[in-house]
């Protein structure tokens, strides 16, 4: 065994009194237990703390180490022997180090195991994906799916079996106290009983039908109303649809992931939407009135003479509601101006005469030598 400063470990002087020596084990036992203290090596410093105490905090192990050192309880030393895999002759790593600590401190901390066993838990989640079309998103719509979902078993009432009785091994309890021998002398630690898992109570009959699971598998149909407005992506949550929970917790959740197919006019920016709008060159030019479709009806719209080439033109809440907000979004004419890319002779006479008003554009380049 390596040579330790067990004062040195506990942080004490070596003419600390055993006040002070059971002080300084709280504190560091406090500071390094393993269900505390998460950091590579506090499980080893806790044992450490442990093997520490149970020296320096017994009067005749004390006086033995203070005359001695650590010697005094190697195997060969004539002392205190079987310490060379742990100390007392027991071997720390079979210690309940939670137990331990549980019954030095008070019940301040505990191990997590064998506890808790019939604690509340929530049912299972379950993620649902489902499609839409544009105008089943803008405007809302009813679905229906098929899902196998936990639910407690009709023939137990949820409870696993029949003809209950109290557990005889726990007397009710639904927890076992066994004794340990430890550094610290007897201890009794306290776990769920594992004939009736901590419940109490047993059943002199299984139930046949979820056979003790206290719960079955049902296929069930979920309805689901698509508010206004669900976007590509968006979730919705369907509180306690899913799983049923145990021991008095609560069901799970159904989340519903959506996917929202394009539209072949529409394109979609959140409550926005665009639409391009083709015009002819004399369209464009002269100005023009045409129908155009929108989300609720075929609107007719002016474009003014002069519109020019991917021109943005907003129509105020012509867009998405958004059901959760109630806001609307707007509805956005992107201008496309066609170019004719074959004319005759009649309509190419008309163009060179369009040619000879004050549209010239090479006035733009006039003092472009200057840049050569």
């Amino acid at each position: 065994m390596a040579k330790k400063d067990y004062y040195d470990i506990l942080g004490v002087s070596k003419t600390a009194s055993e006040a002070e020596i059971k002080s300084a084990f709280r504190k560091k036992a406090k500071e390094y237990h393993p269900d505390v203290n998460k950091d590579p090596g506090a499980s080893e410093k806790f044992k450490e703390i442990g093997e520490a105490y149970s020296i320096l905090g017994d009067a005749n192990k004390r006086q033995k180490y203070d005359q001695f050192g650590p010697s005094a309880f190697e195997n060969n030393s004539g002392g205190f022997g079987g310490f060379s895999g742990g100390f007392g002759g027991f071997d720390f790593e079979d210690l309940d180090l939670g137990s331990i600590f549980e019954q030095f401190m008070g019940g301040s901390f505990s191990s997590n195991r064998g506890r808790n066993s019939k604690r509340k838990t929530k049912g299972e989640d379950y993620l649902i994906k489902i499609n839409l079309t544009f105008e089943e998103a803008v405007f809302g719509t009813e679905k229906s799916f098929e899902l196998n979902i936990n639910e407690l078993c009709s023939a137990c009432n949820g409870e696993g079996g029949h003809d209950k009785e109290t557990c005889s091994h726990c007397n009710g309890r639904g927890r076992i106290i066994t004794e340990q021998r430890t550094i610290l002398g007897m201890m009794q630690t306290e776990t769920t009983c594992p004939y009736c898992n901590g419940s109490g109570d047993i059943f002199k009959n299984v139930c046949s039908t979820c056979k003790g699971k206290q719960t079955i598998k049902k296929n069930k149909t979920i309805n689901l109303r698509v508010p206004k407005g669900i976007d590509n992506g968006d979730q919705m949550r369907m509180s306690g649809k899913g799983s049923v929970g145990m021991n008095g917790g609560p069901n799970g959740d159904i989340y519903i992931d959506f996917t929202v197919k394009e539209h072949e006019l529409f394109k979609r920016d959140g409550k926005d939407i665009y639409l391009v709008v083709p015009l002819s060159i004399t369209e464009a030019t002269l100005g023009v009135t045409k129908k155009i479709p929108s989300l609720y009806k075929t609107e007719k719209f002016t474009f003014s003479a002069g519109t020019q080439n991917n021109q943005s033109i907003r129509i105020k809440g012509k867009g998405i509601e958004d059901e959760k907000t109630r806001s609307v979004g707007d509805l956005f004419l992107i201008t496309n101006i066609i170019i004719p890319t074959k004319i005759d002779r009649k309509q190419k006479s008309l163009f060179n005469d369009l040619d000879d008003t004050n549209l010239k554009t090479d006035s733009i380049f006039k003092n472009f030598d200057k840049y050569l």
